[in-house]
């Protein structure tokens, strides 16, 4: 439901008001009772009602594995390369602890 904000014109009196969209506006100021209670224009808010929504809502029936983590995820690579390979150039690149290793995908 949408909160709204109203100001009495006479009085100065602001409150915020929990109404439906489909609710007639506040005229009445519950200060002084004059009816120049406005509504405000202002950012939207709002409020949800109920327990809310949670991880295994609205899937299917079946259970699928998490995917493994990405190499941007973990730093490294997720795929072994095997020795044979890498070129000649690489090998000496890969024994260096220093030099970064090349990826080549």
């Amino acid at each position: 439901m949408p909160i709204y904000a109203y100001k009495c014109e006479s009085c100065g009196f602001a409150k915020d008001v929990l109404q439906k969209m489909s609710d007639a506006p506040l005229e009445t100021c519950p200060h002084c009772a004059k009816p120049s209670f406005k509504k405000q224009v202002t950012a939207a808010g709002f409020q949800l009602k109920g327990s809310g929504w949670y991880a295994t809502d609205f899937k299917g029936g079946s259970t699928t594995a998490k995917a493994p983590p990405s190499s941007s995820d973990t730093g490294a690579s997720a795929t072994p390369v095997a020795e044979s390979a890498v070129p000649a150039k690489a090998d000496a690149a890969l024994t260096t602890p220093s030099a970064p290793v090349a990826s080549n995908t």
